[in-house]
């Protein structure tokens, strides 16, 4: 809005001519993110305190999260604000790219708050059925890349360490649907420590920024080896502004969380993270550069499977934040740490783009 507004005035005020660089107005969106987030913030806690939209706990988690039952939920909301608010003031919405990652954001987050609504409702902590949540997560990302797919967008499949890339044709749909479904519900299973979530992700979206960047410029995307999109530059303020809604959320997150997310954060920030992979063509490296969610993700599905097959459990508890806190480690010891461990995945995928 603001860069429709701007920009065309910088032919009577030379220095408007700033609001062209998608530099500039990343900033910008970033620091207007962290402005809404403190914003917003208070206001929105004393309300869902207000509502006692309180978080459920599972009885058969750690005993030191009983006393985080009550905790408001529902913060994604506050996320949601502090993200498109900036989205909506500083990108060019004439690219189809940001309304894309928008709706991607947009719908995740519906599903994950009819989710949420449900929880509070019957005042448990299942929520939507997995089939019910799959369903309508399959239903939103095929609508995404069945229109991506209509318009001509490229099926080819970058794979790191590879200069062809293969042409995935119609397959791409379903591919590029389970790129989004996963990574939303990788996000969803990281949730569960104060501050683990949003930290990780909000690294996940800066390495993403870097690589959008270099995807929507013609020079960079050549001498990376990456695949050039045009347009897809301007999801580097999508990205930033998510960055940016990350930081202020996290003001309100930190140990001891003032608010969760809930799932309508979790979801929405795993779905923008894989439609932002999508439109970049890089959906083979979101699970390096999401390398956190993946591990998070495969505990889950290891745990599941040795308890079904052999009766017997291979981790304390998961998802694996969990094992490693009944063995005995501080939750702020367990966040920091894996926090760490995004960073080091973060860097090793970006170290991966020259590498053709």
């Amino acid at each position: 809005m603001m860069y429709h507004l701007l920009f065309p005035l910088r032919e009577y005020f030379s220095p408007l001519n700033v609001f062209r660089y998608i530099t500039f107005r990343s900033a910008l969106a970033a620091v207007t993110a962290i402005l809404v987030s403190f914003v917003v913030g208070g206001p929105l806690i004393r309300w869902l305190r207000g509502r006692q939209y309180g978080q459920m706990v599972r009885e058969d988690g750690p005993q030191s999260h009983f006393s985080k039952r009550g905790t408001p939920t529902m913060g994604g909301i506050m996320i949601l604000a502090a993200w498109l608010v900036p989205v909506l003031l500083w990108a060019d919405l004439d690219n189809a790219f940001v309304w894309a990652a928008v709706g991607a954001t947009a719908g995740f987050a519906l599903i994950g708050l009819a989710d949420d609504l449900l929880k509070l409702k019957f005042k448990n902590s299942k929520g939507l059925s997995a089939r019910g949540k799959l369903l309508w997560q399959f239903v939103l990302a095929g609508v995404i890349c069945g229109a991506l797919y209509r318009v001509g967008f490229s099926t080819k499949l970058t794979v790191p360490f590879f200069k062809n890339s293969p042409d995935l044709g119609f397959l791409w749909i379903p591919f590029a649907m389970l790129v989004m479904v996963g990574a939303a519900n990788a996000v969803n299973l990281t949730d569960g420590l104060d501050g683990l979530a949003i930290g990780s992700t909000g690294i996940a979206m800066a390495t993403f920024s870097v690589i959008a960047y270099g995807a929507g410029h013609a020079r960079i995307a050549h001498y990376l080896g990456i695949p050039f999109v045009l347009g897809a530059g301007e999801l580097t303020v999508f990205l930033l502004a998510g960055l940016g809604a990350a930081i202020g959320f996290l003001w309100f997150n930190c140990h001891p969380a003032e608010v969760f997310m809930g799932d309508c954060g979790s979801m929405a920030l795993g779905g923008a993270l894989g439609a932002t992979a999508v439109l970049a063509k890089q959906e083979i490296l979101l699970v390096l550069v999401g390398g956190l969610f993946v591990m998070e993700a495969l505990s889950v599905i290891a745990q599941v499977a040795s308890f079904k097959l052999t009766g017997k459990r291979v981790l304390r508890m998961a998802p694996l934040h969990h094992h490693f806190e009944l063995g005995g480690w501080p939750e702020t010891k367990v966040v920091i740490r894996f926090w760490i461990l995004a960073v080091l995945f973060a860097l090793s995928a970006v170290a991966t783009l020259k590498l053709r």
